[in-house]
């Protein structure tokens, strides 16, 4: 059953806040990394490449963690525990569309170096629970 995000967790969502993933390890370590995000609904979009560590992870085991904490309010927060889909279609123009949220610019133009060789994954989050004082 999924858990539906309060209209403040969505108001902030539609910001270029950033937010931290944490995904398990082959191990059961955690693995952090911090990345630009979305909303579609109650979900969560964010955007990686095929290889990359939390690509893999999530594709072994879908558990994941989306942490809110705006840099203007720290003690605010939310913590959204879910399950991840992972699929490539529309990866490259969810990480143009996150690109120009966050930057102003298409991805290519924020980071040449990033080279379009990569297969952009879209991970979608679905909330099972959500914590935290947002």
């Amino acid at each position: 059953m999924s858990a539906a995000l309060s209209d403040d967790l969505k108001s902030l969502l539609d910001t270029p806040v950033f937010v931290t993933v944490a995904t398990i390890q082959p191990d059961g370590s955690p693995q952090l990394s911090p990345v630009w995000v979305k909303r579609d609904g109650d979900d969560v979009l964010i955007s990686t490449t095929v290889g990359r560590q939390k690509e893999k992870n999530l594709r072994r085991d879908p558990r994941v963690t989306v942490l809110f904490q705006p840099f203007d309010a720290p003690y605010t927060y939310a913590e959204i525990r879910g399950t991840a889909e992972l699929t490539t279609e529309g990866g490259q123009e969810l990480i143009d569309e996150l690109s120009r949220k966050y930057t102003g610019k298409d991805y290519a133009d924020f980071n040449p170096a990033a080279g379009q060789d990569a297969q952009r994954v879209v991970v979608r989050v679905t909330p099972r629970k959500v914590v935290g004082r947002i």
